[in-house]
């Protein structure tokens, strides 16, 4: 059966970053595949413009154009601050998504990653699809984030533990098209947002399942009817 599937990120370039060759593989299966996105992004930084906004916006839609999804909202909460925002109000704009999409599988961050805003945004997504009867959402993963999974730590932040892999072999190119529309995200090896590093962390993934190629998830609930 084809699916809805909501995936929801603190910032735009999780998704692919995290992803992506999933989120391909989801599309060439013919599910529909959403997403929405928290902040914009980028406004966090030093010296930050409209053009840089507006960068990242070309950026996203472009990587969205490649693996097949299609963004349904963008809220703006403030990059890397959202833990100064009311739970409430994250809630209520994720449960609004919810409403207007019934997705039956939810994809977003590990409360492993260092980011606050990806700690604040899998709290929000695991209240808004707490389970209740009728709960439209029979499945929730959690994915990794180079540059944030692994840079936290398990003493303070827990640990990202999956126990869900997904054969990416036949979807990496494109992954790897999507990354470098967000080309100016993408640090130097051997950082591990550069390219080297993700594909590097894709082909771990892979070997320690015995295929080339795979990205990890965490299933934290999954509900059989």
């Amino acid at each position: 059966m084809k699916k809805t599937i909501l995936i929801v990120v603190a910032h735009s370039d999780d998704e692919t970053i995290g992803m992506g060759g999933t989120i391909k593989k989801h599309s060439e299966n013919g599910d529909k595949v959403l997403a929405i996105s928290m902040t914009n992004g980028v406004s966090a930084r030093n010296d930050i413009s409209k053009i840089d906004i507006e960068k990242r916006l070309i950026a996203s839609e472009n990587a969205c154009k490649i693996l097949g999804f299609q963004w349904v909202d963008r809220f703006d909460f403030p990059d890397n601050k959202m833990d100064s925002c009311s739970m409430l109000d994250i809630v209520k704009s994720i449960e609004e998504i919810k409403e207007r999409f019934n997705p039956s599988l939810v994809y977003t961050h590990s409360r492993s990653d260092l980011n606050i805003d990806h700690r604040v945004v899998v709290s929000a997504v695991l209240t808004a699809f707490r389970p209740l009867p009728n709960e439209c959402c029979k499945e929730l993963r959690l994915f990794e984030v180079p540059s944030s999974t692994d840079f936290g730590h398990e003493c303070i932040t827990g640990r990202f533990d999956p126990n869900l892999y997904i054969d990416i072999s036949n979807t990496w190119l494109a992954k790897l098209k999507g990354l470098k529309s967000y080309s100016q995200e993408i640090r130097e090896y051997p950082h591990s947002r550069s390219f080297e590093a993700i594909e590097n962390l894709a082909k771990i993934r892979g070997n320690q399942v015995g295929i080339k190629m795979a990205e990890a998830f965490q299933v934290i609930r999954k509900i059989e009817i």
